[in-house]
């Protein structure tokens, strides 16, 4: 875990009440080490909102355990398997923190993620802030950094392809609940119409520090089988915030106005892996920093 400094957010600042949201589907085994990644924060003020997708493991027995007596832990089921985007959207009904952030069952936070993320709102006018992960072994032990994280150009031209945000995402409640909202039918690619939502509300703080720690296991979300209708649901995402957004053609390419296939979106948005758009956008972060 990084080490941090006895001085704390709360000795310069009020306090915002932080919503940690977990939607757990039959990873109950994990579960212990992002318990204890959560109870060693730094950050006191913090509430934790857990949704049982129908798991068929111990899931629920495992998080009662280690939970009971603590009121900060608030659990919650699905009386039957409704899939990622369902449950993700669940959590935030049941949220009351000012500040709300995604934390995977089988993932863990580094000591200081809250704290750092927090600190963010009171210095900056932001919706959104995101830090660079670790990916772990199957034991949560370090393996090597995702080194594609990097700050962003925030316009409505930024759809997260190739990934430059990922975990650790927090963002305002108020903002989120200005949106539409997590589409309830996605089964994956839930994260990512997330980020699209609140970044169209305001501006997005990156920190450059490892907060998130990211295992990597067989039956992960992201390891599963199905990375063919991810990477649809992925297309979908971003198809849906072109229509969102009135964007109705980019670089030159006519937006489909129905949805047919992934490669169709993708195709589209071949030209921002290209040098002169990478130059292009470099550019427009370093004049941004003056205006």
């Amino acid at each position: 875990m990084l080490t941090t400094t006895a001085v704390t957010i709360s000795d310069h600042y009020p306090l915002m009440k932080f919503s940690i949201l977990i939607a757990n589907y039959n990873n109950g085994r994990f579960f212990t080490d992002c318990y204890h990644s959560i109870i060693s924060q730094t950050y006191t003020d913090w509430e934790v909102i857990i949704v049982d997708d129908g798991s068929s493991d111990n899931s629920l027995e495992i998080i009662g355990n280690l939970t009971r007596g603590d009121k900060r832990f608030k659990i919650f089921t699905n009386q039957e398997n409704r899939g990622c985007g369902y449950t993700k959207r669940k959590t935030l009904e049941f949220a009351s923190g000012e500040i709300c952030g995604f934390l995977d069952p089988d993932d863990a936070l580094e000591e200081n993620a809250i704290e750092l993320s927090v600190k963010q709102y009171h210095e900056n006018n932001i919706v959104a802030t995101y830090s660079k992960i670790t990916f772990c072994d199957p034991k949560l032990k370090p393996v090597s950094d995702f080194k594609k994280i990097q700050p962003i150009l925030n316009d409505q031209y930024f759809f997260n392809l190739p990934i430059q945000i990922h975990h650790f995402f927090t963002f305002r409640k108020e903002v989120y609940d200005k949106t539409v909202g997590i589409n309830p039918d996605l089964k994956s690619a839930v994260d990512q119409d997330l980020y699209l939502k609140i970044l169209e509300q305001g501006d997005v703080s990156f920190i450059p520090v490892n907060l998130y720690l990211y295992r990597r296991h067989a039956k992960g979300i992201s390891q599963h089988s199905s990375k063919i209708k991810a990477k649809n649901n992925f297309a979908q995402v971003i198809w849906e915030t072109f229509k969102r957004r009135g964007i109705t053609a980019i670089n030159g390419q006519k937006i489909p106005e129905t949805y047919h296939n992934a490669q169709e979106i993708f195709d589209l948005l071949n030209y921002q892996n290209e040098i002169p758009f990478r130059l292009i956008k470099k550019l427009k972060m370093f004049f941004q920093k003056f205006s």
